[in-house]
């Protein structure tokens, strides 16, 4: 601070606590932030904006609001300004210590395998700033991220060695009834194959606050999150919004993806700037792939898909599968294993001995449903092991007579 003749104050507070005794004791109208467009902070600010409610009032002013990765970097090393050390390290966004990691994009590796990393003013990318501030899964999983569940009742599936995604839908025609959703049913099959176990499925309306609400629930206790519908230039179309929300981070212009729309849509763009063209700031990586007319969109651990029937989804699913590698996702796991029984007994009659026999094999997933009111009742069992599944039946059937059940191809 010396060096540049500033007066540096240090307070022990929070940073509310502290900004208000700050206040009180400074008649302080303006505060200079260095906040940037694709800071989590950033949603709804402008140069000059008034502070949120409930904090003290004063003008923020924004200077380098509209700045990119790349402008903070130029300005620094022409300038000589003195930075952390660590972006020598290869942090490009530093955080606390438990959300801080070097970012993987600048990793090299020397002849004796240890890890280095390049300097953070080497990232080629700007919108892979924030990639060090996301923790590795304990199992080395390239792209994948920590879970953490206050829930001690419910069956964990990643105590099981499985991964798990779940879906997200996006469409009021879908929840008015007027078009069959077939997406997901197709996309649990397609994870299912891999072994992957799907958590849950939603269904939200064309609404930006919607779409982010639950973005932001899923993304942190799945690995992967698939959102598809609501993708476009119609004011229904607000996925990406929602998705930019749910990441606390504005949508911004794509030069690289807007290339692509222009070779599909052409003259038709809207406005001055093509609108399916803004995406979220910092936080996207485009998947290229030949058979793609343009790449997917990933954010973090979500996927935005375009498709809007089964052979669109078969064909982003096979070039997803081919990148599985290159862009670290989609690890594949033990296929998982299933077998179905089908019964005639009553629900009263199988309720408890089912009940005791999910205790006795945590392992395994075991559900009971029937395809009509008077039908069968069919009874599954699904895991990682064909040897606990095998057990598992074994033991259902030992409680009932011998022709009880039949088993389901």
């Amino acid at each position: 601070m010396s060096s540049y003749g500033l007066q540096l104050d240090i307070i022990s507070l929070d940073f509310k606590s502290g900004l208000e005794n700050l206040l009180k004791a400074n008649p302080i109208k303006a505060i200079f932030l260095g906040v940037r467009i694709g800071d989590p902070t950033a949603v709804g600010q402008e140069q000059f904006s008034p502070s949120s409610p409930g904090w003290p009032p004063f003008m923020r002013v924004n200077p380098i609001l509209d700045w990119s990765y790349r402008d903070v970097w130029a300005f620094i090393l022409t300038c000589k300004v003195q930075y952390c050390s660590l972006y020598d390290q290869g942090y490009t966004s530093i955080g606390s210590i438990y959300d801080t990691v070097p970012n993987s994009l600048l990793c090299i590796n020397d002849s004796s395998c240890n890890k280095k990393f390049k300097p953070a003013y080497l990232l080629s990318d700007g919108r892979s700033e924030r990639a060090g501030r996301v923790k590795k899964l304990s199992s080395s999983i390239p792209g994948h991220f920590s879970v953490v569940s206050d829930s001690s009742d419910s069956v964990d599936p990643h105590k099981n060695g499985m991964l798990v995604a779940s879906i997200i839908v996006v469409g009021d025609e879908i929840l008015f009834g007027t078009v069959e959703d077939q997406l997901s049913t197709s996309l649990c099959r397609k994870l299912f194959s891999i072994g992957w176990s799907v958590s849950q499925i939603a269904i939200v309306q064309n609404d930006i606050d919607s779409v982010a609400e639950e973005v932001e629930r899923h993304k942190s206790t799945n690995d992967m999150v698939f959102i598809y519908g609501g993708l476009g230039p119609l004011h229904s179309d607000v996925t990406s919004a929602g998705v930019a929300k749910a990441f606390g981070v504005r949508l911004a212009p794509d030069e690289e993806f807007e290339e692509y729309l222009k070779h599909l849509i052409s003259d038709y763009c809207t406005g001055d700037r093509n609108e399916m063209a803004l995406l979220p700031e910092g936080i996207t990586e485009l998947l290229h792939h030949e058979k793609l007319l343009v790449p997917m969109i990933k954010c973090q651990n979500v996927i935005i898909l375009a498709a809007t029937n089964i052979t669109e989804l078969d064909k982003e699913w096979e070039c997803l599968t081919e990148l599985a590698k290159s862009y670290g996702l989609l690890a594949t796991m033990e296929p998982l294993v299933s077998k179905r029984l089908k019964t005639n007994l009553s629900d009263v009659e199988i309720a408890q001995p089912l009940s005791k026999l999910c205790l006795e094999f945590p392992d395994v997933n075991i559900g009971a449903y029937r395809n009509c009111r008077n039908g069968s009742l069919i009874i599954n069992f699904e895991g990682k092991k064909q040897a606990r599944i095998d057990l598992a039946v074994e033991a259902l059937c030992k409680m009932f007579h011998p022709r009880a059940f039949t088993e389901v191809n």
